[in-house]
């Protein structure tokens, strides 16, 4: 943890003073001098400042100038450098990313100052200054499309794939993100039939992450399938995915398992059980192997007849 000061009286040195109290309250300590309250410490907790620096996206020396800042109101930077323990020549780098991003505002005058804002508003400017970031990276990439950059781009990819062989191309994708967007490009590039096997919990972040993929792949005729434990808590997600995909509920059948085929080609699965494994630590493998995605596809295909219609299970009381 890390002690955010504030005092009334700047010329206040602990070294020279006569603390006749410490009062400890919360995470407070009131500090008396003489009978008076001079000031105050906030101790702020480093577990704190890491859930600011993931939640607004700041880095260790903005989290801790800001919450300073925050326990003053207004102050200087050399103030702030001397309260939040940030060397004096990052400060003034660090309250102008900070005024950039929408946290702070600089007061006009001498000396320069700068002042808090409510949290509330800082929450506010932040997702406004998101969306308008996110719009513009969106609009740069839209443009990238019709650019010769592109074009080079996969010219350069195209000549370098012809030295690859077919069996060389696997690899091993880290976080359920990444997987969902493997899995994406999969089914964007599917020319006849998709496959997919997934468990419960997994048919509603499919719905969530593949239904635009999976709208466009029904409209080019690709025939999807998609298996999975479907229960009245997640029959109504099964009939979406029904719209665009031959839904089966494979609860009967005791079949587990969370892999995808597509093409008879290509074959990407996830190694650990959804229940247990953290997002970020969700692993899949995939595999560009014609003769492995076939033979699962067969076994998929006897498993396929048996597997119960999604209509019944809605009966289900």
């Amino acid at each position: 943890m890390f002690l955010l000061l504030r005092k009334k009286d700047s010329e206040l040195s602990f070294r020279n003073s006569l603390i006749v109290l410490l009062q400890k309250h919360l995470n407070t300590i009131i500090i008396y001098l003489k009978g008076e309250v001079h000031g105050f410490i906030m101790i702020i907790k480093e577990e704190f400042l890491s859930r600011l620096r993931k939640i607004f996206d700041l880095n260790l020396y903005e989290a801790r100038v800001w919450t300073a800042l925050l326990s003053r109101g207004q102050s200087t930077a050399g103030e702030l450098s001397n309260i939040s323990d940030v060397p004096r020549s990052r400060t003034y780098d660090i309250l102008e990313s900070l005024e950039k991003k929408g946290f702070i505002v600089m007061k006009i005058g001498k000396p320069i100052k700068f002042v808090a804002l409510k949290p509330e508003e800082v929450v506010e400017r932040v997702k406004r200054n998101l969306v308008v970031e996110a719009q513009g990276k969106s609009k740069r990439l839209d443009e990238l499309k019709s650019d010769e950059v592109l074009s080079e781009l996969s010219g350069i990819y195209t000549n370098g794939i012809k030295f690859v062989e077919p069996s060389d191309l696997s690899g091993s994708l880290r976080g359920r993100q990444n997987m969902y967007n493997h899995l994406d490009m999969m089914i964007r590039g599917a020319e006849k039939n998709i496959t997919l096997v997934t468990t419960a919990d997994g048919i509603n972040r499919k719905l969530e992450a593949l239904m635009p993929a999976f709208e466009k792949a029904k409209k080019r005729g690709i025939n999807i399938r998609i298996a999975a434990p479907i229960s009245q808590d997640n029959v109504k997600v099964a009939k979406e995915l029904s719209k665009v995909a031959d839904v089966k509920d494979s609860s009967s059948s005791g079949l587990t398992g969370r892999f995808a085929i597509v093409d008879s080609e290509q074959l990407m699965f996830m190694l650990l059980d959804d229940k247990t494994v953290h997002p970020n630590y969700d692993v899949g493998v995939w595999l560009s192997t014609g003769f492995l995605a076939q033979s699962l596809e067969q076994l998929f295909e006897s498993s396929w007849k048996n597997f119960g219609n999604i209509s019944a299970v809605g009966k289900k009381k």
